[in-house]
């Protein structure tokens, strides 16, 4: 019954909503019990007693009380999910449409299955949109040209007739509004300084790539503009937890956009959003009670805008390119059948470790516990659809690295990450065991079995950034 007496969290829209979070706590009046004095049970023989918890002389019994509040707690959350969905919709309704309406053709660079995914996504945000794929298999090319299907990646997932691939890098960029950059990244700098000559210095690149590069430590960021040698490159990164088997399927999915120029990451957040991608440009800090209401209700609306986030392009990409080491080490766990609490604890130390390095390098905490920090963690981390965390299960298997990387015609970019990484900590002396553990499995220089006796044997103390 105390627990029946509690407030309820209510989180009302704000009808002056501009740009501040739209949810207000209210309590609501909940049903009050009358105002007798209540009888107190007595220890006399024979004396009939009425509960403690009913006031004297109810005409209600226990189950009536139970009823009538739950009735009325069901009433107060219909009534605030009805207005969420309203002011969604009214959002929605005002929201801008003019950078689709005006962007003619989409360039992807790379003809994998994340690039594949988005070229799918974006053309069919607009059929009269011409999409065009710049990849190097002949096969490949022959296969989306002639079938509509990428063979290599999805057999089964019919492409947009809109979609196209060519091999003749001017025919694939000429005349193009945006560009999605797919490459793997230990292979981007050579491939944009072939195609230099050919790239618009204002086209804007959406960086799909998630990764450092082994010898410079460079991140997209700075690959792009040095390999294109125009430091005024626009740059955008894009990032979250995005499976490209699961883009195809149009499941719902939720990422990132972060760009030092506010105005473009608006335009890519136009550019993608749709029904089933929900494109933030922002990570925020609320409260616990309406992070779990927007968790619950997973609604459309776009996140507030904060400048610091908005343009924390070294937090998002650090994020995703530490995912992926740290998702290997959660399939070396798993490999070895070390059991959930072990799962829990390294994830949980992973994660630590991110924040820090990230921290230290000028991104912010809040992009850390975002969707392209954690959310992309545990997504990586926790599903066998990751690539990286596939290599990690056959190294914890017993498995060669060399055998396992010849065996798949994927990237799995934290294999050549996690050297970089390591190298980075030291530059910025933050210590990472997890991570560093990891990298010396990559190199044959520590066995799984060693590395996890080494890590249970470090001294029990607490880092903080």
């Amino acid at each position: 019954m105390e627990a029946l007496l509690e407030p309820v969290f209510v989180f009302k829209l704000n009808p002056s909503f501009t740009s501040k979070n739209p949810y207000t706590v209210h309590f609501p009046n909940l049903p009050k019990i009358p105002s007798k004095p209540l009888v107190v049970a007595t220890c006399c023989a024979g004396t009939p007693s009425p509960s403690p918890l009913l006031p004297q002389d109810s005409d209600q019994t226990p189950l009536q009380l139970s009823h009538d509040r739950t009735r009325d707690r069901r009433k107060v959350v219909r009534i605030a999910w009805e207005k969420l969905v309203r002011w969604s919709r009214s959002w929605r309704s005002k929201a801008k449409t003019d950078v689709l309406e005006r962007t003619k053709k989409v360039v992807v660079l790379g003809g994998g299955s994340f690039g594949t995914a988005m070229a799918a996504h974006v053309a069919n945000r607009k059929a009269q949109m011409e999409v065009s794929m710049l990849v190097r298999d002949p096969a490949v090319c022959r296969s989306i040209n002639e079938n509509h299907f990428n063979y290599k990646y999805f057999p089964e997932h019919k492409l947009p007739e809109n979609v196209t691939a060519t091999s003749d890098a001017k025919t694939a960029l000429l005349g193009a509004d945006y560009c999605l950059h797919a490459v793997p990244v230990q292979f981007s700098t050579s491939f944009l300084e072939g195609i230099a000559e050919h790239v618009d210095p204002g086209l804007p690149f959406i960086s799909l790539s998630k990764g450092l590069e082994l010898n410079t430590l460079r991140m997209m960021s700075q690959i792009i503009p040095q390999a294109l040698k125009n430091p005024r490159q626009p740059f955008i990164a894009l990032s979250g937890p995005s499976f490209a088997l699961e883009l195809m399927n149009k499941l719902p999915t939720a990422m990132v956009v972060a760009s030092k120029d506010k105005k473009l990451a608006h335009a890519v957040q136009q550019l993608l959003s749709c029904s089933h991608l929900r494109i933030s440009t922002s990570s925020i800090s609320i409260t616990a009670a309406a992070l779990h209401i927007r968790l619950l209700f997973f609604c459309s609306c776009d996140e507030v805008v904060t400048s610091d986030n908005l343009r924390d392009v070294t937090g998002v990409e650090i994020a995703g390119a530490l995912k992926n080491v740290l998702a290997i080490a959660a399939g070396i766990v798993e490999g070895m059948n070390l059991g959930n609490n072990s799962m829990a604890a390294l994830v949980a130390q992973g994660c630590s470790e991110i924040r820090w390095l990230a921290t230290k390098m000028g991104g912010k905490p809040a992009t850390i516990t975002g969707l392209s920090g954690t959310g992309d963690i545990m997504l990586t981390c926790f599903v066998n659809l990751s690539r990286n965390k596939r290599v990690g299960v056959r190294l914890g298997s017993g498995e060669e690295l060399e055998d396992i990387l010849s065996s798949m015609n994927q990237v799995a970019e934290g294999v050549s990450t996690a050297g970089a990484v390591i190298a980075l900590a030291q530059k910025y002396n933050v210590k990472m065991p997890v991570l560093t553990a990891v990298a010396r499995i990559i190199d044959s220089e520590l066995t799984p079995k060693k590395a996890v006796l080494e890590l249970m044997s470090l001294p029990q103390v607490i880092q903080t950034p």
